[in-house]
């Protein structure tokens, strides 16, 4: 009945009525509330549990754009190198051949093992043709590498300065690799015009294959040890 009279108000008096309602509410116990507060309750719970969830939509979505724009930059910038290397494929192609020919005319200039002895005949012959004294030419232990071995020689030689320049001359032009090392002059009391050439003739050679797979085991074994 109070519900009919209600709608038979006038705006005023309806409005009136509400707010009748929501005075002297008990917040502990909604369930006793009249209509109007309980409805605009639920209706106030609704939008909060909707804007709740609308925020979490919208959070994940937003981490999701992030992770994609992200992505994006990735991507421009993985095409960009890709399209950087294809420009160059060509010029890096010739490269690749220039260092292959290099590698392969140093490979020409170590000597293998069984052509170690003629090497070392060179490198004395080379001062003998310039009338020079070899008072040394001692081979030391040779030094393994990964994928080579080093063969240092002390040598003692006396002779003009100008043979000793013409002989390291020689040495450098030789067809395998020798180089000079810990050169020392020393004028010669006795021979004033002569001089001694003290210091380290280092040549080189390829290892074998059964050296190279030794090495490799050596380094394996120290690494597994270390």
């Amino acid at each position: 009945m109070k519900k009919y009279l209600f709608f038979q108000l006038n705006p005023r008096q309806q409005l009136k009525e509400i707010r009748t309602q929501f005075s002297e509410l008990n917040p502990n116990d909604p369930s006793e509330w009249p209509l109007a507060p309980r409805f605009c309750l639920l209706l106030g719970l609704f939008f909060s549990i909707f804007a709740f969830l609308w925020y979490l939509w919208l959070d994940g979505i937003s981490t999701e754009l992030d992770l994609a724009e992200k992505k994006e930059i990735q991507l421009k910038q993985a095409y960009q190198d890709k399209l950087i290397q294809a420009i160059q494929l060509d010029a890096l192609k010739r490269q690749l051949e220039e260092v292959r020919l290099y590698v392969n005319q140093l490979e020409k200039q170590l000597p293998s093992k069984a052509e170690m002895d003629a090497l070392l005949s060179d490198i004395n012959h080379a001062g003998i043709g310039r009338s020079l004294q070899f008072e040394l030419f001692r081979p030391s232990q040779v030094i393994a590498k990964e994928y080579y071995a080093e063969l240092p020689i002390a040598i003692r030689i006396t002779g003009r300065y100008h043979d000793l320049g013409m002989f390291s001359a020689d040495i450098a032009h030789l067809s395998r690799i020798v180089t000079l090392q810990e050169l020392n002059l020393i004028p010669l009391k006795d021979k004033p015009e002569q001089l001694l050439l003290e210091g380290i003739a280092k040549t080189y050679r390829y290892l074998d294959q059964d050296e190279v797979e030794n090495q490799r085991k050596i380094k394996q074994k120290l690494n597994g040890t270390s």
